[in-house]
């Protein structure tokens, strides 16, 4: 009677060319499982950084570029600025504060409309501003303003007297003398804010904190 027999395979008897190619082969495909791996690893981590970079511009902090001298000399034409625009959703808007916000359409300025407008917060709801001289007055106070130069900056044009009404502000440039603000064209609603200014980033020069 004939009986099956199995014979296992001796890699021994595999020609050395054979065992070779199969061991390239092999190590060929680790490889390009390797490769593919560490591709979809960078892929996730770039579309999640580009996710997150998308998110902060959107919720957290944005970049503005400063295109004329209303803010001088606090903010020189030609920096870059850091905006928080958070701030405002856990602290209420202090008389001081730098601020970006949309451009509201009572603006009238001449020179090309840009979307944005970066001014200094004068007036809060409620209170009464108007000017002599080239003085500031709030609620019957003169203002003092330590962001400005000591030798200040004329008002060129005088504050007409005005109540600031709720949930409004009143913004004005550092540059008094060159700058078109809530003397020409009204208060600022709450609503158009964008955040606060907290950072000047570039040119390296002016790097830092603005007063």
């Amino acid at each position: 009677m004939a009986s099956d027999e199995t014979t296992e395979h001796d890699p021994a008897s595999v020609p050395a060319d054979e065992l070779n190619e199969s061991l390239d082969e092999a190590t060929q495909n680790d490889r390009m499982r390797r490769a593919g791996r560490i591709l979809r690893e960078w892929v996730i981590v770039i579309v999640g950084a580009v996710a997150l970079a998308m998110v902060i511009r959107t919720y957290a902090f944005q970049t503005f570029y400063i295109p004329s001298a209303s803010m001088e000399t606090t903010l020189m034409t030609g920096d870059r600025i850091l905006v928080n625009k958070l701030a405002y959703h856990f602290r209420d808007v202090h008389r001081g504060d730098i601020v970006v916000f949309a451009r509201p359409p009572e603006e009238n300025c001449a020179g090309p409309l840009v979307p944005d407008l970066v001014k200094r917060v004068i007036g809060l709801p409620g209170d009464h501003l108007t000017s002599k001289g080239d003085t500031v007055y709030v609620n019957g106070k003169p203002l003092a303003e330590p962001w400005l130069p000591a030798t200040g900056k004329p008002l060129i044009t005088p504050i007409d007297p005005i109540t600031v009404g709720k949930d409004r502000y009143f913004v004005m440039g550092d540059n008094r003398g060159n700058s078109c603000d809530s003397r020409m064209w009204g208060t600022v609603k709450r609503s158009y804010f964008v955040g606060n200014v907290q950072l000047i980033l570039w040119p390296i020069s002016h790097f830092g904190f603005p007063d």
